[in-house]
């Protein structure tokens, strides 16, 4: 909708929308009131979810600057019947931060969060060895954690988890920075169970002595790959010759046995075209266990945009339907069912002698799991409900010994290929999830309540993805890490351990008016 379309939208809900003295039908449903922020100015304002032609719309208006409308969902059918998938959240074991200023504005995890940490991050350092178009992060220079920090925010995840499941990596570029190797010893050390780094692959690529200390440790990798063209590279990572460097980072790390996501972030007339060809690549290449598309999110740093066009799960859906010719279709994908439903979409798949089995074919979830009530039908254990749960949780990922045994599990209840060793399920099973994070467009406050996806910062709090990265988090946080950055460099310079110190947020007045 362009500016013209928008005022008129926007004076039309205003002044009723009739014309002739008579009563007129509005041409959408309103479905739901929440809140979200001005992507101006920041400003908590609220916000209308609206339903139009099969398509979820998200409308609101800010005081100071006016109307905004965005694309939410490409699929209002299923966006609304996904409801059923939302099951009771699961409470942390501490929280971080009191319930003060309100939602989005006590991150922490406060207690009106409504779903504990599946997936912790940490960015080790804020530098890059590229210049990304599209980078959520705005990589540049300027931060580089100490092992003392590290360690602080890895000892907090523990208290507010007990036995986290997963932590990553991030950054900036993590593999830059000179001490990863021991922030990913640390992570084990404290019996976190999956351990990923998320990188571009270059110094995978190039460093021999690298790869040499990666297989020591054997983290699992979160790689970003966006497809396979030249322009779709110049356009998203502004280097059009790196896929070469791509598929040789991937090959050595296939040589040592270690496992990868590829990550591929989508953007509207860029490479949704190329979304089946990474899907067959994926199921090809042995270091390759999962892809998490992500629709492009207008975060950071980024090209001009139309938030109405944007690329939503549904749509990716049936891209992977069309270009693989229906080896995945949409009913393959089951909503994740610990954050919000319309966040995640998930499929795991069996393939052995080039046939794919996507799991949903040969276990009806819907049979096995009542996520309305959150219990298991009768005639079935509890440890089966809590494979098939874990299966379909934002802390499962693919190849992790977890959901090697959580589909194993599940497998005494199916007919799977024969001759499929549970030993073996790893290299034989490939998951597709579609990660679909919100931005100063599309905000939700709903959504963001139960976040599981969570920046772990130093000081110990925890802050929802796309509230770190939508709210004015981000901003405040990389501004005061880059302050400590010179009292970093004389602790290393002098020998001495650093004393972490923690992050304080102050929004003034951006909270809800």
């Amino acid at each position: 909708m362009d500016a013209k379309n928008l005022a008129a939208f926007a004076r039309g809900q205003a002044s009723g929308g009739g014309s002739s003295g008579r009563r007129v039908d509005s041409d959408y449903v309103f479905h739901e009131l929440t809140r979200s922020i001005c992507p101006s100015c920041k400003m908590v304002i609220d916000a209308k979810i609206l339903l139009r032609d099969n398509k979820v719309y998200m409308s609101k208006r800010c005081s100071n600057c006016g109307p905004f409308m965005a694309l939410v969902y490409d699929d209002a059918r299923a966006y609304v019947s996904f409801a059923r998938f939302n099951k009771p959240g699961t409470i942390p074991l501490a929280y971080g931060t009191r319930h003060d200023e309100g939602c989005p504005h006590d991150c922490g995890l406060c207690p009106d969060h409504e779903q504990h940490t599946c997936l912790g991050i940490i960015e080790v350092n804020s530098a890059c060895d590229m210049d990304c178009p599209l980078c959520f992060a705005d990589a540049a220079p300027g931060f580089s954690l100490t092992i003392e920090e590290v360690e602080q925010m890895l000892d907090d995840y523990v208290r507010t988890e007990g036995q986290p499941e997963v932590v990553q990596f991030s950054g900036g570029e993590p593999t830059m920075h000179p001490r990863i190797i021991d922030f990913v010893r640390a992570a084990y050390a404290r019996d976190i169970r999956f351990v990923m780094l998320n990188t571009n692959g270059k110094r995978i690529a190039r460093d021999d002595r690298f790869l040499t200390e990666l297989e020591k440790v054997r983290p699992s990798f979160y790689f970003q790959f966006d497809g396979f063209e030249r322009e779709t590279y110049r356009a998203i990572r502004g280097e059009p010759d790196i896929l070469e460097e791509k598929l040789r980072a991937l090959d050595r790390l296939a040589a040592i046995g270690l496992d990868v996501t590829i990550v591929p972030a989508i953007e509207r007339g860029v490479n949704e075209h190329e979304i089946g060809r990474i899907v067959e690549f994926a199921i090809a290449h042995p270091a390759v266990r999962g892809i998490t598309f992500q629709p492009a999110f207008h975060a950071g740093r980024h090209s001009t945009h139309d938030p109405m066009q944007r690329m939503t799960i549904p749509e990716i859906v049936r891209l992977i339907e069309t270009q693989t010719a229906g080896k995945f279709v949409a009913s393959d994908f089951v909503p994740v069912p610990c954050c919000f439903p319309t966040c995640n979409s998930v499929t795991y798949a069996f393939v052995e002698d080039g046939k794919v089995t996507p799991l949903p074919r040969i276990i009806d979830v819907g049979d096995y799991l009542d996520y309305i009530t959150n219990r298991i039908v009768p005639d079935f254990s509890r440890e089966i409900r809590t494979a098939l749960e874990g299966l379909w949780s934002s802390s499962s990922v693919a190849g992790s010994d977890a959901s090697n045994r959580r589909v194993a599990i599940s497998c005494q209840t199916c007919d799977l290929p024969d001759g499929l060793a549970i030993n073996s399920i790893a290299k034989n099973m490939i998951m597709i999830m579609l990660q679909d994070f919100m931005d100063p467009w599309t905000f939700n406050q709903k959504n963001a309540m139960k976040c599981c996806k969570e920046f772990l910062l130093p000081g110990g709090k925890q802050i929802p993805f796309c509230t770190f990265n939508t709210v004015g988090y981000r901003e405040q946080a990389r501004a005061q890490l880059n302050a400590m950055e010179p009292e970093r460099r004389r602790a290393r310079k002098e020998g001495r351990p650093y004393e972490p110190k923690p992050i304080v947020f102050d929004f003034g007045d951006k909270r809800a008016r």
